[in-house]
């Protein structure tokens, strides 16, 4: 294959490439399985805390939401917690603001890590090349003068493998960051919208 025939030409920059290259896509796939899993069990919470709210029956949504630990159940006990006749709004959604900021990490740990790793990937692609260029015209220098331009386009073109590799690399990594940042953006927005439907139908003015 034409990818492993430029991993080994690029030298020894293509190793750490690779290295920061699995550990980003370790991430993004553990960031993905994660976010999914929460989206399905946020809505499935939703769908049975919905009717218990709607019946005024915060006793058994209370029970469920401290039966299952997920963001959303994390962020509607700190209000099912402050509720009672005597509370006023401003109260219960001060402690779901606090609930959202506790759930918040679990969101968004270690996805800002693919951006870094992204970055870091072109610039060892890029040092990779400068390194190999300097080699180059190091060895180009005490070559044949007949041997130099064959040399030196072919010591160019293995230095150029390294960039190659970083950009295929930080690529598919930035896709990545990407998509998880929109993807937990809108389990956020669904978090936000429960609070803000869960303190409606506890505080009836």
């Amino acid at each position: 294959m034409e990818i492993v025939k430029l991993f080994q030409a690029g030298g020894p920059f293509m190793y750490p490439i690779l290295g920061i290259f699995a550990i980003g896509v370790a991430i993004a796939l553990e960031r993905y399985f994660y976010l999914s899993k929460t989206s399905k069990v946020t809505n499935k919470i939703w769908l049975q805390l919905t009717p218990m709210l709607k019946a005024l029956d915060f006793g058994r949504a209370m029970k469920l939401t401290e039966s299952v630990k997920t963001p959303i159940t994390l962020v509607l006990n700190y209000g099912f917690s402050r509720h009672s006749e005597n509370k006023r709004r401003e109260i219960i959604e001060a402690a779901m603001e606090e609930g959202m900021m506790d759930a918040m990490p679990d969101l968004v740990q270690r996805t800002h890590y693919l951006a870094t790793f992204a970055n870091v990937a072109t610039l060892l692609g890029l040092l990779g090349t400068i390194v190999g260029l300097i080699q180059a015209f190091t060895a180009v220098a005490h070559a044949d003068p007949a041997e130099k331009a064959d040399l030196l386009s072919a010591s160019i073109s293995v230095a150029m493998n390294t960039t190659a590799f970083g950009l295929m690399a930080a690529i598919p990594l930035l896709l990545a960051h990407s998509y998880l940042v929109t993807k937990t953006a809108r389990l956020v927005d669904s978090l936000e919208k429960a609070a803000v439907k869960s303190i409606n139908l506890m505080v009836r003015d």
